[in-house]
């Protein structure tokens, strides 16, 4: 380039005009050919001094004894020392990625990270793991067209010098396994397509031993990970030997604090310490089966103990029961392999987890209830709307026939076991708590001495049924109907007992709580109660069905003798009453139901007497207008005829909107309404509320199949508002808007 701006000046000169011009360009193009000379000079001895330096660094390098090469900007080898040649076959001219291809899987991304490195940093290095053994591949620019490249071989790590080639895999990004040296074919007897199809606990953890199935069966490998390119993974398997288990271990498992178990692969048990005899109760369990003291595994044990001496779901425990006669223990086992003599040996480490399943159970048992309540509940409303339709039907064609007509007692059938039926959906609503009570302040002993008469009615000649009473029993509040049928359960079910006679025994007793008592499921608040006892002689309940007694239709009695209802209604009736039960029993010796109902303390001068009410007489006609809203169709066409036989106008609406929207015409004039509670879109209550505004003095009738306070929970009681519950008859139903209107 300076040659030409030389000859540019010459030419220069020789077109200018002006000889001062002349001379001037002559000597531009002087100095610029002096400066080119001097230039050409330079680079040839810089030229000449890099062959001087190379040739000192390849003389300087075939002496050492790690593989060394220089290649040139392409990769091309332009020198390889003796250990490059006897160790990789390098001679120039050959491209050095796909010499240690040969070695190294995906050399080419590891050439080239090492070329990004050590243009950043002036030199880089990389370890590489391969099938032949560990490298560090160093790299160092020599200028800026050559490069020293070192292959160094690694020692092995201590312990490693006698083993054997270990099992080498090169796993692509998705798994895939791309590369199997031919340690790895051998130990898995098989060419693999995938790392899932041998690796038995996923996912990968480098560094960790994981188990893989082997030719032979499960084995262990210690796993050791290096990268192999972009995307690509090298996985060297390390075999990890099982623990022996020798005398001294064996003298030591004694006085371990901790239950153990040495127990061979078939079951049989090899050695049991003292911890774990006294969790079997046993004095030695040396030589029996495993079998004999757990239960409830869900399938064999020996197959689950099997596995886990193939190596197979060590990692995770099993709860299992104790056959214990004595009471109920739960164990936690966690198995370990270990290897005695070479073969395959288990250590079960026991953990008592008796607590934790028996708050689990309750807990189960505490949400299965409360789904059966919900359950009864609802199933309990259907039906007495059906029940409501069914009697009310019937009640209106009893209205047309007298005794003397052929289809009298069939109506009458229809009728008592609609009742029955009736009775039967009050029982599901006792147990999810959702029927009507009609609370009072009550005398246990008043009211179980006149229940006494019926009570030996039902329990016949051969039971004996002895009251005892506590001379200072206070009082209680409850319904005394429902009370009363909690006795004749409880009666009845002791009677059923005792098939060959024997004596009950109702017990009543005050109960003062100076502290918190806690039992089952319940804890019952420091305070007064009753405690009320029915105690048999029979033949008891067995402990694994004593938390299932309180269960709808779960009965130990067979087919046709009862229902499984009559404990499940004493247990919603005693809860709703704000009660508490329990219950005890001895298989063979008998059965003890308790029940806690909290004391009524009543004033003496704030009671007031009981005055009989005179039966009133519902009057052949009425007068007036009801608006009644009822979504259920039958149910609805009932009630509105039963109202229009008694004189009265009936407005029909069958949702609380409808209801709403015929109250805007301010000609209509409403005296009651009478409505559902539950219905679809608005609920009975909240449109109450809202047409109470404009029509504040209306009196209201509820109806419902829940309970009164399903409604009344948390809001304001409505004025001028009764409760009729479902099913309801049509004298009930005329009564009851007739006593609105007076």
């Amino acid at each position: 380039m300076l040659f030409g701006f030389g000859l540019g000046c010459v030419a220069l000169a020789g077109l200018s005009p002006v000889q001062e011009m002349q001379y001037g360009f002559l000597a531009a193009a002087v100095a610029f050919v002096v400066m080119a000379l001097l230039s050409t000079l330079f680079h040839l001895f810089r030229r000449g001094q890099k062959r001087h330096d190379l040739a000192v660094l390849n003389e300087f390098a075939e002496t050492d004894p790690a593989p060394v090469m220089v290649t040139d900007q392409s990769g091309v080898l332009i020198f390889a020392n003796a250990a490059a040649r006897s160790n990789f076959q390098a001679s120039s001219g050959q491209d050095l990625a796909q010499l240690l291809g040969n070695v190294i899987a995906s050399s080419e991304g590891v050439l080239h990270r090492l070329r990004v490195r050590a243009g950043e940093h002036g030199s880089a290095r990389e370890d590489v793991v391969t099938h032949a053994g560990r490298f560090r591949l160093a790299l160092r620019p020599v200028d800026a067209g050559h490069f020293f490249w070192r292959v160094e071989p690694m020692p092995k790590r201590a312990g490693e010098e006698d083993m054997p080639e270990p099992p080498v895999l090169t796993v692509g990004r998705s798994g895939a396994v791309l590369y199997m040296n031919a340690q790895a074919r051998t130990v898995f007897g098989r060419r693999i397509k995938r790392l899932e199809d041998v690796l038995q606990d996923l996912p990968l953890r480098p560094g960790k031993p994981h188990q893989f199935a082997t030719a032979e069966g499960p084995q262990t490998f210690l796993v050791r990970c290096g990268e192999a390119g972009v995307g690509r993974q090298e996985i060297v398997l390390q075999a990890v030997t099982e623990p022996e288990v020798g005398e001294t271990a064996t003298a030591s498992f004694d006085d371990l604090p901790v239950p153990l178990l040495r127990v061979a692969p078939d079951g049989r048990i090899l050695r049991a310490n003292p911890g774990a005899c006294a969790m079997l109760d046993v004095d030695t369990a040396d030589g029996r089966n495993v079998g004999e003291y757990m239960e409830g595994l869900g399938r064999s044990i020996t197959d689950w103990l099997s596995e886990a001496a193939a190596g197979r779901g060590l990692h995770r425990s099993e709860f299992l029961r104790l056959t214990r006669p004595d009471r109920e223990v739960f164990v936690q086992v966690t198995l370990n392999r270990v290897m005695q003599a070479g073969r395959a040996e288990l250590v079960a480490v026991l953990n008592d987890a008796t607590e934790l399943k028996t708050l689990e159970a309750q807990f189960v048992q505490s949400q299965k209830m409360q789904a059966i309540g919900q359950l009864a509940g609802g199933v309990a409303h259907d039906f007495n709307n059906l029940l409501t339709a069914i009697s009310g039907h019937c009640d209106l064609l009893l209205l047309r026939h007298d005794q003397g007509d052929p289809d009298y007692a069939d109506l009458v059938q229809i009728n008592q076991n609609a009742n029955r039926a009736a009775a039967l959906v009050g029982q599901l609503l006792a147990f999810s708590r959702k029927q009507t009570l009609r609370p009072e302040v009550l005398d246990l002993r008043d009211a179980l001495s006149d229940l006494t008469h019926l009570l030996n009615r039902l329990v016949g000649e051969k039971v004996h049924l002895t009251l005892r009473h506590d001379p200072v029993l206070p009082a209680i509040r409850g319904d005394r109907r429902q009370l009363e049928q909690v006795m004749m359960n409880l009666v009845v079910n002791a009677r059923d007992a005792m098939p060959d006679g024997g004596e009950i025994v109702i017990e009543t007793e005050r109960l003062v709580l100076h502290e918190e008592m806690k039992r089952d499921r319940a804890s019952v608040e420091p305070g007064s109660y009753v405690s009320v006892k029915v105690i048999d002689e029979g033949c008891g309940i067995a402990q694994d069905k004593l938390q299932k007694v309180f269960e709808p239709f779960f009965t130990t009695k067979r087919t046709g003798e009862g229902t499984g209802l009559g404990l499940s209604t004493v247990y919603g009736i005693v809860k709703q009453t704000g009660g508490f039960i329990f219950v005890d029993s001895v298989v063979g010796s008998g059965t003890c139901f308790t029940l806690l109902f909290p004391s009524h303390e009543v004033e003496a001068a704030m009671a007031v007497p009981k005055v009989a009410a005179e039966p009133r007489k519902l009057p052949q006609k009425g007068a007036g207008v009801v608006l009644l809203v009822e979504d259920e169709a039958p149910v609805r066409a009932f009630a509105a005829r039963a109202l229009r036989l008694r004189g009265y106008t009936v407005i029909e609406a069958e949702t609380a909107e409808d209801a709403l929207e015929k109250l805007e015409d301010p000609a209509v004039n409403v005296d009651v309404f009478v409505t559902d509670v539950v219905m679809p879109g608005m609920d009975g209550p909240t449109w109450v509320r809202q047409a109470l505004k404009v029509r504040p003095n209306t009196r209201v009738v509820f109806v419902s199949g829940y309970a009164e306070d399903a409604f009344g929970d948390g809001q304001e009681v409505v004025p001028n508002s009764v409760f009729l519950p479902k099913p309801f008859s049509l004298n009930e139903l005329t009564e009851t808007v007739h006593s609105q209107f007076h």
